[in-house]
């Protein structure tokens, strides 16, 4: 790499979507580039029609490039993915952004692999038009998970406010149930804990479970899930040193603001976790995928294509999304030198010590 800066690649999402306007509203402020260097993984063009939708965003200093290891250290890089013929067309879901996504995706994932970037952030894609187009996954976490042969990995949503993942991912609610399992959770709580560690310098994290049924099943009454699946798995986990405790029923925990008091939140499903944590932690929450070799974060929102063009989008979820990256991609590197002894175990104590001496944090004898 050509410079000591941490290099961010950034896919540029369905560019029919607020995809362009967030990540140019995210590094409109020059000073931005004294702290890493960013890549565009799409077309000068497309970057060029979004700025001029933005009064407020004067001439930004821009380098188109066919690779990352091309990267000017001072200029916003811009790897051209797509032809030139490539045009927008906002707030519409096309066969040609839908391409223009994958192809995006593709190239910066193989750059990650290659080392030329140091981290990824992926920009909001159309799911269905993607799938229309032959993609093949859900979503970025399952492609991400398949380019890089891991077995599992977790869905963890990162704000000031709040950490959560979920045991179950992009699948129907019908289905939620019989893809519950004992070893599911427990390999997603080893997954958390693992990630609190190794990317959030966390020494000994807690970790709170939610329930599946209303009232953690009412003993029986509303389900038995809870005591056939949930309890053993946590039982397991506290057995490998993990610190896992509940099952705790959603409404109260959240409604009560239980979740402050436990470094994360297991949740059993998709909208059981992610509804709370949008409705908390919107503007600047983060979409990380933990257990890759690799870092990879994408904004918490959708492609809004009832905005797109308009200048209306919030930047802030792009720009915690980058920044989130660049933090858990120095707190591996800052963890290895503790493995290695290269840094005083008394590192992690002083990173910890503000979390962990929160009121009402579960006491450990």
């Amino acid at each position: 790499m050509q410079n000591d800066k941490i290099i961010v690649g950034i896919t540029q999402g369905d560019s029919n979507g607020i995809g362009y306007e967030v990540i140019i509203k995210a590094l409109a402020d020059p000073r931005i580039l004294e702290q890493f260097t960013p890549v565009i993984y799409g077309s000068s063009k497309l970057f060029g029609f979004y700025r001029k939708t933005i009064p407020e965003v004067e001439q930004m200093d821009t380098n188109a490039i066919n690779s990352a290891s091309e990267a000017h250290p001072k200029r916003i890089n811009i790897v051209n993915c797509l032809p030139e013929s490539t045009y927008a067309e906002p707030g519409q879901a096309t066969p040609e952004s839908a391409k223009g996504a994958i192809t995006a995706l593709d190239i910066a994932v193989r750059e990650l692999k290659e080392g030329k970037i140091d981290v990824l952030v992926t920009g909001p894609i159309n799911k269905k038009a993607m799938s229309n187009e032959g993609f093949g996954f859900p979503g970025h976490t399952e492609y991400i998970q398949n380019a890089f042969g891991v077995k599992d990995v977790l869905m963890f949503m990162v704000s000031h406010r709040l950490r959560l993942a979920v045991v179950t991912g992009h699948i129907p609610l019908k289905d939620v149930c019989k893809n519950i399992s004992e070893e599911k959770i427990l390999s997603k709580l080893r997954l958390m804990n693992a990630s609190l560690k190794q990317d959030f310098v966390i020494d000994q994290p807690r970790i709170a479970v939610l329930s599946l049924n209303p009232h953690s099943g009412d003993g029986g009454l509303l389900g038995t899930e809870e005591q056939d699946i949930i309890i053993p798995a946590i039982k397991k986990a506290n057995e490998e040193g993990i610190l896992a405790f509940g099952p705790f029923s959603p409404d109260g925990y959240f409604g009560l603001g239980h979740y402050e008091n436990f470094d994360a939140t297991l949740a059993m499903y998709h909208d059981q976790g992610l509804s709370p944590f949008k409705a908390l932690s919107f503007e600047d929450g983060v979409n990380f995928t933990a257990g890759l070799p690799v870092v990879r974060t994408s904004p918490d929102h959708g492609t809004a294509f009832e905005m797109a063009g308009r200048d209306e989008a919030d930047p802030r979820s792009m720009r915690a999304a980058i920044f989130q990256a660049i933090d858990i991609y120095r707190n591996r590197l800052d963890w290895q030198d503790l493995q290695d002894g290269k840094i005083d175990p008394k590192f992690l104590e002083s990173r910890d010590k503000s979390d962990r001496d929160r009121p009402g944090r579960p006491q450990i004898a």
